[in-house]
């Protein structure tokens, strides 16, 4: 056996996609988190459920968990704050007496509103670094890696 095929290749994270991918998505939520938690006392997922209920009402918690790639024990654990502190309701659908309807009280509807633009403003911040080109470009790119990456398992 040749020299070459005894060593292991290294990863080296720095280079390596998915690492920088998660170490970019978790400092971009960590800075935006703060905001969230000190001036609205929220967590990232129970705000996550309240922007997906923002644009999706009357979502089931399967639905949100499904929108946020979320763990349904971790969105169940935020929910639960949620509807305690009246910032989300549920009801049971007509139709279907199995799922629950999750929309935002008007209280939590008042606290999306202003959340919406401050959460707007950190993306335009965020982005400043490209030109208008390339945001666009990097926009394509993300939506082409997103549905690829939905499609390709791993080998």
């Amino acid at each position: 056996m040749s020299n070459k095929a005894n060593r292991t290749q290294v990863l080296t994270l720095e280079q390596f996609l998915p690492y920088r991918l998660s170490i970019l998505s978790n400092r971009v939520s960590s800075i935006i988190a703060q905001t969230y938690k000190d001036k609205f006392g929220l967590s990232i997922t129970e705000w996550r459920i309240m922007a997906v209920l923002g644009e999706y009402p009357g979502a089931s918690a399967d639905e949100v968990s499904a929108k946020t790639q979320i763990e349904k024990s971790l969105i169940s654990r935020a929910l639960k704050k949620l509807l305690e502190r009246n910032l989300v309701t549920r009801s049971v659908d007509e139709k279907d007496r199995r799922r629950q309807n999750l929309m935002l009280s008007s209280i939590g509807m008042d606290v999306y509103r202003q959340i919406v633009p401050v959460s707007l403003d950190y993306e335009k911040q965020l982005l400043e670094c490209f030109s208008a080109a390339e945001r666009k470009q990097f926009d394509e790119m993300i939506d082409r890696l997103y549905r690829h990456a939905e499609q390709a398992p791993p080998s």
